[in-house]
């Protein structure tokens, strides 16, 4: 399915708030309300909407500390590489984990309550994960941008 610019303002708007009715968006992107509902199935049927997804405060939870933690594994074979990720997504303090290029094989993203609670999840979880050769941890300061998608993608949809 090709996308044109309401099924693109459609995807827009849906990034802001996913709760927003049929007539709400359909006001808001020049549709009638069934043609919305038309092309928002359209657009989850052909997988470009996957899920409609709450967007939590974490801070309320006392999540208050993010790390970047850049993993370099043993050897980067194949047997190494399905070992670790077999592994890394049991950890219940990773929420991204990425496999990289250059000097790092992964990069994980890790939510905690402060530093002392990494250094538990460091001794308790990321230590115990197979193959790993060097762990390196960076804390974010504070966040600065938090896009679930880049606004490129939507173009000129929202003008």
């Amino acid at each position: 399915m090709a996308l044109d610019r309401k099924d693109l303002a459609i995807l827009a708007e849906l990034t802001t708030n996913a709760r927003a009715s049929h007539t709400e968006l359909a006001n808001k992107v020049g549709l009638s309300s069934t043609a919305l509902a038309r092309r928002q199935k359209a657009l989850e049927d052909d997988g470009y909407i996957q899920a409609y997804q709450a967007a939590l405060d974490l801070t309320q939870f006392g999540l208050t500390t993010t790390v970047l933690v850049r993993i370099a594994l043993e050897s980067q074979s194949d047997e190494a590489l399905k070992a670790f990720e077999a592994e890394v997504g049991k950890c219940p303090s990773v929420v991204r984990c990425f496999l990289m290029s250059g000097t790092d094989d992964y990069i994980l993203i890790v939510l905690a309550r402060d530093i002392q609670d990494f250094e538990r999840i460091h001794r308790t979880e990321l230590s115990r994960l197979p193959r790993v050769a060097r762990v390196q941890s960076s804390f974010a300061l504070r966040e600065v941008v938090n896009r679930a998608v880049p606004t490129v993608v939507f173009g000129e949809a929202k003008r």
